[in-house]
């Protein structure tokens, strides 16, 4: 899970990104393990709910990251040198980032901060909220669209320093994962940087009850994304037919969240003209959360064209923070 109150999302998709939503909805629905893309779990209502489960006592990992961030920005500051620009990717509110921003701001007099992510009411938080700190230029945009815009106001001499934070690296299927970390490495110049967050292995049922909150909030967030096709897309998903689902995989070393049919059942998407059909125990996929091992991260840096420069790891909720140059 990442980054960015109940109520329907504030921010219309265009018709263009409208279609390739429905055009993802019908793909992933019509595979043998029904799947839906874990991106469009954050629409403004989504944010909002894992915002809120960001402060749940079992969810630590936002925590630990924080708690990283804080204790070492000085450390980061140091690395990073000056001049440098910061770019973070899928940067939420900027929270976590304003230990990094302070720490660099003495040496960097005019730092600048490139914010990327998808959602308009995050960003604008983000730029109000940071804008003692650097000089704050918001990029709504995918990742890679919005890294290649920042990377092009590159000025003459500065080194980039890119953050990747809160274990979304998790999100991605390994082999995609070292295929994104080579697509980041392609945009930055020997000597820019990668501050890359990731949560580690641990005790199953801490790991398990971090996905599934007794509160039910992480439930909530899930079946979100059904109100949202119904809401989006003209489908009519009964909620209550379906129940939130987090399971561990031992040999991908993964949480994995679906949404399970309560009964046998058809839904029918009218932007799709789709109808699908569930047997009562099916799920649909939505979310992998993979989690990794310290050493791991050595091995992932020498693939994409990176190597650790540091790392620290947080002992109360075992999370890593690797900071890689790029060779």
């Amino acid at each position: 899970m990442s980054t960015p109150a109940f109520g329907l999302s504030k921010t219309k998709l265009s018709a263009e990104s409208l279609a390739e939503f429905a055009c993802d909805v019908r793909a992933g629905l019509r595979k043998p393990q029904k799947e839906l893309h874990s991106k469009y779990l954050y629409d403004e209502l989504g944010s909002a709910l894992f915002e809120a489960i960001t402060h749940l006592p079992e969810y630590g990992l936002t925590r630990a990251d924080e708690r990283l961030l804080c204790a070492h920005a000085a450390e980061i500051a140091d690395l990073a040198g000056a001049p440098v620009s910061v770019i973070e990717l899928g940067s939420g509110m900027g929270r976590k980032t304003r230990s990094i921003l302070s720490a660099l701001r003495p040496s960097n007099r005019e730092l600048r901060y490139f914010p990327i992510d998808v959602s308009a009411e995050a960003l604008a938080r983000c730029e109000r909220e940071l804008a003692d700190v650097a000089d704050v230029h918001p990029r709504r945009q995918s990742y890679l669209d919005g890294l290649a815009g920042a990377a092009a106001e590159r000025r003459p001499g500065e080194a980039l320093l890119l953050l990747f934070l809160g274990s979304t690296i998790g999100n991605f299927e390994r082999p995609c994962a070292l295929e994104f970390l080579r697509d980041l490495r392609r945009w930055l110049k020997a000597g820019d940087a990668l501050l890359v967050g990731a949560d580690l292995v641990k005790d199953l049922g801490r790991m398990l009850v971090a996905y599934d909150d007794p509160t039910g909030v992480t439930a909530g967030f899930n079946l979100n994304l059904l109100g949202r096709i119904n809401r989006e897309l003209g489908a009519n998903f009964e909620l209550r037919n379906f129940e939130h689902l987090a399971c561990w995989s031992e040999r991908e070393r993964r949480i994995e969240m679906h949404l399970r049919a309560r009964s046998d059942q058809r839904v029918f998407i009218a932007a799709c003209g789709l109808e699908v059909r569930f047997r009562a125990g099916e799920t649909i996929w939505t979310e992998s959360s993979h989690k990794f091992v310290p050493a791991e991260m050595f091995a992932m840096a020498a693939e994409s064209g990176f190597q650790v420069e540091a790392q620290w790891v947080d002992q109360e909720w075992p999370f890593v923070e690797s900071y890689w140059t790029a060779r």
